[in-house]
This record gives structure tokens, sequence and C-alpha cells, in this order.
């Protein structure tokens, strides 16, 4: 009898141990920004072209500023998001928008900054990170972890989800999915391609995928992908790409 319960003591022991991961998703997350850039997010000025738009980034680790400058003609276009809240200026002159239009610039706005700084943003306090297991693409191993939002903090957009797949020897994000709901929704799988380090920051470009099948899931993006049960719709490439340190106005 005292043997079988040893037995059985080792036996979930084991259990245990084979279900635990060794490492948690906040510990793979914070890897990634550190080899990522790190601190140098904090206290840079990040300016890069996207699709013939100029994108700005300032932060001193406490404010941050965000803004594009469209130019139209003769207009120049600048909208900002701030500690003040979003901004449109057109020729320096400020102009009043209503708060639905203000709401979907800067919710453009935001979108393009946020995924040129990735991994940094995946620790702001409304994120939510689920570590999902190991799975392997083109040969790789990858930590595949979960992004949700907290409604509080979220954004307009709290409810989409993200997937984020981490190689397990460089803790660097090559490939992310994302489920949104605006614009009747979607789903949409990125390959990161043609990374380089700017002034210490990291900055990739992206292959950018939707599903064969509607009703495909995110969570088996991977797999559809490996499959080459993915559409590519575009390429999302930032263009120079400058990095000042300390440099925040």
């Amino acid at each position: 009898m005292y043997r079988l319960l040893v037995l059985l003591c080792v036996v979930l022991i084991v259990s245990c141990n084979e279900t635990k991961p060794k490492i948690s998703a906040q510990e793979i997350i914070d890897k990634s920004i550190e080899v990522s850039g790190g601190h140098k997010y904090k206290g840079s000025k990040i300016t890069f072209d996207f699709r013939e738009i100029q994108y700005t980034s300032e932060s001193d680790g406490n404010r941050h500023i965000l803004s594009r400058i469209i130019k139209q003609d003769s207009l120049i276009i600048k909208d900002v998001i701030s500690p003040n809240g979003f901004q449109r200026f057109v020729n320096d002159s400020l102009v009043q928008l209503a708060d639905t239009t203000a709401n979907k610039y800067a919710n453009s706005v935001n979108s393009v900054h946020y995924f040129s700084r990735l991994p940094y943003g995946l620790n702001d306090r409304a994120v939510k990170k689920k570590y999902l297991g190991k799975t392997i693409i083109k040969n790789q191993e990858y930590y595949k972890i979960e992004i949700t939002f907290q409604e509080v903090g979220g954004g307009d957009d709290f409810d989409d989800v993200y997937i984020y797949w981490f190689n397990t020897s460089t803790f660097k994000p090559d490939y992310l999915a994302y489920e949104f709901h605006v614009n009747d929704g979607g789903k949409r799988f990125r390959e990161a391609y043609n990374e380089r380090y700017v002034n210490g920051i990291r900055f990739v470009d992206y292959a950018n995928f939707k599903p064969l099948e509607k009703g495909a899931s995110i969570y088996d993006m991977d797999k559809l992908f490996q499959n080459k049960e993915l559409e590519l719709l575009s390429k999302i490439e930032l263009r120079n790409v400058v990095v000042n340190q300390g440099n925040y106005n």
C-alpha cells in the first residue's frame, strides 16, 4: 500500500511538471523587449515613412507623443496624439473635428505606431498575456502567446485578439496574428522580414496575409500559414527609419 502511494505521488509530480510551463508569458515578453531595444525605446525620437506618410513618436519615459504628417498638394495635415488627446492641424491651424472622426484618425495613427514598435507595447497596463505552449514554424520552435486587453484602458478595440510567436532561441516575435472587429471584422497573419537595428532598436517589415476560409480560427493561423492556406494581401514596409536618443522636445 505504501509503495502504491509513493508511486501515485511520483506520477502526480511528473504530471504537474509536464503541464507547467518552464517560462511564463511575462518572462518571454520581457526578454523580447530587451533584445529588441529595451530601455532605448524610452527617451527616443523615432521617425519613419509608411505609404508616403511620415510618422514620428517621441518619449521621455513618462510622456508620449505620436504624430503623422500628410502632404496633399498645398496642404500639410498633422495629426497628433498627446496627453491632451487627439488634435489635427492643417497648415499649422487647429481644426475642430467631431468625436467620431477624431477617434477614427487617432486609431489610425496609433495602429501604425503600435506595429512599428513591437514588442514594446506588449507590457502596457491593459494587456493580458496567456502562454499557449510551443509550436514549430518553418522548422523553428516558437513560444505561442495570446494577447487580449482589459476594457478599461484597452482603447476602442479592446476586444481584439492577438497571437504572437516568439522564437525560442532569440525571443524575437517573427510572426503575429490578430482578429479585429471594425469594418465588418477579419483576421490577419503577419510574417516579419527585413529585420534591422537602427540606433539599437529593432525594426521589421511584414508580409500581411488573410485566411482563404472566412471561418478560420486565429489560433490556427500558424498551421494555415504552413499549409499555404493564407492569401498575401500586402506588404507593410517602413522606410527612412531614423532614431535619435534623448531628442525629446
